[in-house]
């Protein structure tokens, strides 16, 4: 895999970021200038950067695991005669590496020590983990990446923010590609789902078809795309 871009640059980006949300409800809670005010009036500041060192471990635990555990989905997948769905499950692992490996440079960044993690689950039929895949995504995109980013702003740690929004306009992709290859699975129709994926080194986003010019997200040239069309 292509090496992440420095921290630096992350942060040279962090205003694109913000206009590439605009409309997003979750956008509207984190720019409320109302409730981020009275929120951090009420927490001190250590608190605040606490809070957001321990939401960057709980991120890449999580992403560890779901990198691992796609992966392993994948395996299963191809197992069963899915190929094309086992493609996405190996865009996905990818893509969640890359969101766990931002999460823990941004700990190295603050001088955190890194978790030794062991990633922990089960592998079922392929319906039954695209199923647990979309709980997954459904749970860090209405929630555990929405409050993550909050803490951020609490705590005002822009590298912690840069490194969720990634991660969080991501998801979002990967759970409408995860329901779409759910119903093509039920419809007999998984076929017809995409044969090759591009994976953005620097933010994981993912594309099922081919990638403009830059990344929507992190504005990385697609020159730099990781292509998958094998397993």
């Amino acid at each position: 895999m292509k090496k992440l871009l420095s921290l630096s640059a992350l942060a040279v980006v962090i205003g694109i970021l913000s206009s590439c949300n605009t409309g997003n409800k979750n956008e509207t809670k984190l720019q409320n200038p109302v409730a981020s005010e009275s929120k951090e009036k009420q927490i001190a500041p250590e608190e605040t950067k606490a809070n957001t060192i321990a939401d960057l471990q709980e991120a890449f635990k999580g992403e560890t695991t779901a990198s691992a555990k796609y992966a392993a989905y994948s395996e299963k997948a191809e197992q069963e005669g899915y190929h094309n769905i086992a493609l996405l499950f190996k865009a996905a692992s990818m893509a969640e590496n890359v969101h766990a490996n931002n999460h823990k440079s941004v700990l190295l960044e603050y001088g955190e020590a890194i978790l030794n993690i062991t990633p922990e689950f089960t592998v079922k039929t392929t319906n039954e983990n695209l199923q647990d895949a979309i709980e997954g995504e459904s749970y860090e995109v209405t929630t555990m990446y929405p409050d993550f980013l909050q803490d951020a702003a609490n705590s005002k740690t822009q590298l912690a923010q840069i490194s969720f929004n990634y991660a969080f306009e991501v998801e979002k992709k990967h759970l409408v590609m995860y329901k779409n290859a759910l119903a093509a699975l039920d419809n007999n129709t998984v076929n017809e789902l995409s044969k090759v994926y591009y994976i953005c080194p620097t933010c994981g986003n993912t594309y099922d078809q081919t990638p403009p010019e830059r990344c929507g997200i992190s504005m990385t040239s697609s020159e730099k795309f990781i292509k998958i069309n094998s397993l």
